[in-house]
């Protein structure tokens, strides 16, 4: 429980100020999600989602709440009322097959949340393989989310 505080107080102070801190009358996630846009073109993602994966970090599961506080331009994280009012911010946001499978294998492979990368570090008392256990599935999940890009725009 510690260290789920200790990671997740802090990115909730994070979240907070980039969705409240405007420069521009433009909110901070709004920005750094646009700079964020080209890489993530290539995995078939928008800058949007990726910076939700980046700020998911402390806790996976807030990933799709961050994605839809962006999409709607909310202050805060929000909650939706049912599936369908889900499919419609998605689509509306630019989501097609591609998009929603990559999200998926990205899901699956892609760093561990914060709490389990402290526990890894504690376990092994070693930084290089914390950092391993950080690289090898995001990279792989880079690459796959990639090739699947590669192989849709041949179809």
């Amino acid at each position: 429980m510690g260290r789920a505080v200790i990671i997740a107080a802090p990115a909730g102070i994070i979240i907070w100020i980039l969705a409240n801190a405007n420069i521009n009358n433009i909110n901070l996630l709004s920005h750094i999600s646009n700079f964020l846009e080209p890489f993530a073109r290539l995995m078939s993602f928008d800058g949007v989602i990726l910076l939700a994966f980046i700020l998911g970090f402390p806790a996976n599961e807030i990933v799709i709440p961050i994605i839809l506080m962006s999409y709607m331009s909310e202050a805060s994280l929000i909650d939706f009322g049912s599936l369908s009012e889900l499919k419609i911010i998605l689509v509306n946001n630019g989501w097609n097959i591609i998009t929603a499978i990559c999200v998926i294998i990205f899901t699956l492979f892609h760093f561990p949340c914060g709490t389990t990368c402290l526990t890894i570090k504690k376990e092994t008392k070693s930084l290089k393989w914390t950092l391993v256990s950080i690289i090898i599935p995001t990279v792989t999940g880079i690459i796959l989310c990639m090739t699947i890009t590669v192989i849709a725009g041949v179809f």
